[in-house]
């Protein structure tokens, strides 16, 4: 029997198959190593970390959206968020501040990309997705680095959003391109 993981009287690992073990993990390696690639390079690092990444990350959230609907998503994308921010800082607890901010940041895109995510679902999924991860982009790329750094760089912000709608299009591509919805 597989560890549980409980917030708040909600489990947010029962009836996960293999898949979902292996998008959450992925998730939390890739945001764990996109903060820690931060912390240690600084702002500059963050638009390779956004196509890498980031992209990938709000991919893998677009396709745990879709198999979790319904079943406390909220619940479940909050522990999913927090989980990469723990483990990000439980690797280097120097990096407490670029954790938070992608905490917060991963946060309101999280719910910006639910909120679109659900408005346009009457489109197809990929449409769905690219959409979502334009509006998420927008906000993550202004929301961490205010949290991060106490500021926003306008270059590496833009570099950031582009890097982030292109690397989320390509990962919702590979990701999503033969999910169909009944």
């Amino acid at each position: 029997m597989s560890p549980s993981l409980v917030i708040e009287g909600i489990d947010c690992t029962s009836n996960f198959s293999l898949s979902f073990s292996v998008y959450i993990l992925i998730y939390i390696a890739a945001v764990a190593a996109a903060n820690l690639s931060v912390a240690h390079f600084g702002p500059a690092s963050t638009p390779i970390n956004a196509f890498l990444l980031i992209g990938l990350d709000l991919a893998i959230r677009d396709r745990l959206h879709l198999d979790w609907h319904g079943h406390s998503l909220w619940a479940r994308m909050f522990c999913l968020i927090t989980g990469a921010g723990v483990v990000s800082y439980m690797l280097n607890p120097a990096s407490g501040v670029i954790s938070l901010a992608s905490l917060v940041a991963f946060s309101a895109a999280a719910i910006t990309s639910a909120v679109v995510f659900q408005a346009v679902r009457r489109y197809p999924v990929l449409t769905r997705a690219n959409g979502a991860n334009v509006a998420s982009a927008a906000i993550d790329s202004v929301v961490f680095p205010l949290i991060a750094f106490g500021t926003i760089f306008p270059t590496i912000a833009g570099l950031q959003f582009l890097a982030k709608v292109t690397g989320g299009a390509i990962w919702s591509w590979v990701l999503l391109r033969k999910v169909r919805i009944a």
